[in-house]
């Protein structure tokens, strides 16, 4: 990946990428970081009915809305370094525990950017700061 080829992107434009996507944009995610030099993005996703388990009132997330968050936040980390979306490859999911209160973050954080894939690692923690879920993707590095 050369400098001169990409444009690493701005929290902004990550956010109007976000907003653009009628899925992502259900889901609520906000840009809360977006650090190309350390490929280290942040993102949160606040609670609504839609996105909880066993349904309304429950107070917990569904681990679909959970896993989502997870894939999008590692695909930006990737994203911003390099200068656009990208597809995603593989990821996994471990939930730690229930995740619930009025939103989560997930703090993604790129271990490697090579020439043609990616690995991300992501931490989701809730309101309170607990750790919840984590996560691990590998991404193509080639802007889709």
């Amino acid at each position: 990946m050369s400098g001169a080829e990409r444009t690493p992107l701005t929290a902004e434009a990550m956010q109007e990428m976000l907003d653009a996507s009628p899925f992502i944009a259900f889901l609520g995610l906000t840009v809360t970081e977006a650090d190309a030099g350390t490929g280290r993005v942040a993102m949160t996703m606040p609670m609504r009915p839609e996105l909880e388990r066993g349904g309304p009132m429950q107070g917990q997330f569904h681990g679909g809305p959970v896993a989502a968050l997870i894939d999008t936040a590692g695909d930006f980390a990737v994203a911003v370094a390099v200068g656009g979306g990208v597809p995603t490859m593989n990821f996994r999911v471990d939930y730690l525990r229930p995740s619930g209160g009025r939103a989560l973050t997930a703090t993604a954080t790129a271990r490697r950017i090579g020439r043609t894939v990616a690995v991300v690692d992501v931490d989701v923690t809730d309101a309170e700061g607990r750790l919840t879920a984590v996560g691990r993707g590998t991404y193509s590095t080639q802007v889709g």
